[in-house]
């Protein structure tokens, strides 16, 4: 005989908030993305314990792996409250690209972490649909993921990324910043928006001190939440033949910590960069969270990116080349600064005192 009140007692793990019939509806469109993706060097399906791809390197007598892993921080926030889940899925993938990028490397394969306190199928396969956009841009496959609910931990509709990529370069073609000299000249790829960092702050100012919320529309910027969301930019493929040609001493991916401690990165320790403020254009809205947020210059620059995504420190021999390129390409680029002898900092040129702003 069975006991009625055991029967009605027995609880699931839907009872505690977890959904395995919505996680399996996600992956099976996950899985139909992610196969867009695929280069021919993967051999395994997604699904699979473990990605499986071919250790094939045509042309690199010298394979070097180079891996890296990162998140997009509080633009989650942004995203959540603009109902727009796939941008920053593609800003996810391009962020860990230029992370592998500035040591040589071309991507390779891709994984993504998602975490959320309630499972929607829909918003999940748009951060997918985003991070295989990327991919597909960058040659990159998506090969795997995890996908964690975690009731209790995060709210109903709270989600986290992760991403985690692997590239390949030639052990001669790796960039290390041991080619910087004295002399070298930087130049500047613009960024097009806060890329992924400094949205705290971005937030504060803007949400919180200000009282704006995301759609309101502010001139020069548009909607405040859509200027929030523009994409992090792979600079892949504007780099890889000048890094093919060995024309870059090195590479500063300009995410949080803004110039001030990304190009120390891939400084010699006696060598400083000197750069000049007002060498380039700094996007409205930066101006915007820096005139009426009463912010700090030396926090904005330590904080978001100013509108440089990534500088390159080029000797002045292959300058000329650097140039010639991006001309060519029609992408835009300015001149900044020069390294100089140091300790390994950044040296600021300050505007003139009467200046109209230092970030005109």
């Amino acid at each position: 005989m069975v006991d009625s009140r055991a029967v009605a007692d027995k609880t699931s793990y839907r009872d505690s908030g977890v959904d395995i019939d919505a996680q399996d509806e996600a992956l099976r469109e996950v899985r139909h993305i992610a196969r867009g993706t695929f280069t021919p060097n993967v051999i395994s399906d997604i699904g699979s314990f473990g990605g499986l791809f071919r250790a094939s390197f045509e042309g690199i007598d010298k394979p070097i792996l180079v891996s890296s892993t990162d998140g997009v921080g509080t633009k989650l926030r942004v995203a959540a409250a603009m109902k727009v889940h796939d941008t920053v899925g593609y800003d996810l993938v391009s962020h860990c690209v230029n992370d592998i990028l500035v040591q040589g490397a071309r991507p390779l394969f891709f994984l993504d972490y998602f975490a959320t306190g309630k499972l929607r199928p829909p918003v999940m396969t748009d951060v997918i649909r985003g991070m295989a956009r990327a991919c597909r841009e960058n040659g990159a496959a998506l090969i795997g993921g995890e996908t964690a609910e975690m009731p209790g931990f995060y709210g109903d509709d709270d989600y986290d990324i992760a991403g985690f990529i692997v590239g390949v370069v030639d052990e001669s073609k790796v960039i290390t910043g041991k080619d910087v000299r004295e002399g070298d000249i930087l130049i500047a790829l613009p960024s097009v928006g806060l890329h992924t960092n400094g949205y705290s702050l971005a937030r504060r100012v803007l949400i919180e001190k200000l009282g704006h919320d995301y759609q309101t529309i502010l001139p020069e910027i548009g909607k405040i939440g859509e200027a929030l969301l523009a994409p992090h930019v792979s600079y892949l493929k504007q780099l890889m033949p000048l890094i093919d040609a060995r024309a870059i001493h090195a590479l500063a991916h300009i995410t949080g910590g803004g110039l001030t401690d990304n190009v120390p990165r891939v400084l010699p320790d006696t060598l400083d960069v000197h750069v000049k403020l007002g060498a380039w254009p700094v996007l409205p809205i930066f101006r915007y969270i820096f005139e009426q947020g009463n912010v700090d210059r030396d926090e904005m620059l330590r904080v978001f990116n100013m509108g440089v995504g990534m500088v390159l420190l080029v000797g002045r021999d292959d300058v000329d080349t650097v140039v010639k390129h991006f001309t060519r390409i029609a992408q835009p680029y300015y001149f900044i600064g020069n390294v100089v002898k140091g300790s390994g900092k950044v040296q600021y040129d300050f505007p003139p005192a009467g200046f109209p702003s230092w970030i005109e």
